[in-house]
């Protein structure tokens, strides 16, 4: 081989990793507004009229200052985790399901189940909507594959698993998978083998073997704590966190659990249970692996306003991620009814949206390893029902 020949090789084989490392490192957040919903003084959710939500997508390369990039008006929901958004790695495509529906009725507005999904392209100078696709009636959590093929959403009131096959651009359904209890969310192994949804209402978690064929074989249940909730996997495939929420979804004042699954082991199990504050929503593992982050709603908006447990802010608590133990280490507070959260690309940057107070939360993980509120706020123009980097 000439030198020429060599170093235009080498030159390739630069610019390949340069790309890999570009594709790997997400920088769009999507945040989903949600007008629909509001709780009154007593803690009853109300439905009010449709038609109002959208979803609004921030470039977050300079952590500090993002910037927003555009806004599709597509309706998204609350009620769900917070999870509903996902964004393909090579960040081209974001994939938004719909929960509900709000029904006029006699006696005013209340939420039917939906069954859509939303897709979104990103390649543009703005994101524009290219698909709606049919799924299973109340779809909730998403994941999407590392190597980006597939994804998975959990479909709440069909108590089912959409597969949705990815292809230059274009989302099919390829299959449903039945699970036979309600499932609120869904994540992906890094290797794309194995799959993670949480049952709520049966306090445990479904484990699914995946071929290469994208088959999903059911593998094994695990029990956890009361009404589990999210769950999120390390990069390294090593531990799943999943968090119970309890309480049927809301605050009570008591604290509840994150629970620690070892999916190293030869039986995966449930090796731990690390207590947090009262009703944990979202969670988030950093993307190197070392941090998870969790907000806590501690009844500040679905709470009595004349609870003992009535909170003016949520929180957001950091937890380290070692061989062998996962750990509370700090906390700290944020806006009104935190829901979703999310890392930077950098793996120090934290995001909260703050469905009650219509804003996000920027925080960072200190030099001592504790999170930090850096001050910095995004005010939005409505409520973030779900926040996202990536899918993980």
């Amino acid at each position: 081989m000439s030198r020429i020949a060599k170093l235009s090789a080498t030159l390739s084989l630069v610019l390949m990793a340069i790309a890999t490392a570009t594709t790997a490192c997400a920088q769009i957040m999507a945040v989903g507004i949600d007008r629909k919903f509001a709780y009154d003084t007593t803690a009853v959710r109300q439905a009010l009229e449709p038609g109002h939500d959208e979803v609004q997508f921030f470039d977050v390369k300079e952590p500090l200052k993002p910037r927003l990039l555009g806004s599709v008006a597509l309706e998204n929901s609350i009620l769900g985790p917070p999870t509903n958004i996902a964004i393909t790695p090579d960040q081209s495509l974001a994939l938004i399901a719909n929960a509900v529906h709000s029904e006029k009725t006699a006696s005013g507005w209340k939420a039917v189940p939906a069954d859509e999904l939303f897709v979104v392209s990103l390649t543009g100078p703005t994101p524009v909507l290219t698909q709606t696709l049919k799924v299973g009636r109340q779809p909730s959590g998403i994941a999407i594959s590392r190597d980006g093929r597939f994804a998975l959403v959990a479909n709440r009131d069909s108590k089912s698993l959409s597969l949705l096959t990815i292809d230059h651009g274009v989302v099919t359904v390829a299959d449903t998978i039945a699970t036979t209890d309600t499932v609120a969310a869904i994540a992906i192994s890094p290797d794309g083998h194995r799959a993670i949804a949480t049952k709520t209402s049966s306090h445990k978690v479904a484990l699914f073997a995946i071929d290469d064929k994208l088959k999903l074989t059911p593998e094994r249940e695990l029990w956890v704590g009361l009404f589990p909730w999210n769950v999120s996997i390390s990069p390294d495939g090593s531990v799943a966190l999943v968090n119970n929420i309890g309480n049927g979804g809301q605050s009570d004042g008591s604290a509840k659990t994150v629970s620690v699954i070892d999916l190293k082991a030869a039986v995966p199990y449930v090796r731990e249970h690390v207590s947090v504050g009262d009703a944990p929503e979202g969670v988030a593992v950093s993307p190197r692996g070392d941090f998870a982050a969790v907000t806590i709603l501690q009844g500040s908006y679905d709470a009595p306003a004349s609870a003992w447990y009535r909170h003016e802010l949520g929180q957001a608590t950091l937890l380290s991620i070692t061989p062998g133990a996962v750990r509370v280490i700090n906390s700290v507070d944020v806006g009104a009814f935190p829901e979703g959260i999310a890392f930077g690309p950098d793996g120090r940057t934290l995001y909260v949206g703050n469905y009650m107070s219509h804003s996000i939360s920027i925080l960072k993980v200190a030099e001592d390893g504790r999170v930090l509120d850096t001050k910095a706020t995004i005010q939005l123009s409505g409520p973030p029902a779900s926040l996202r980097i990536g899918s993980q």
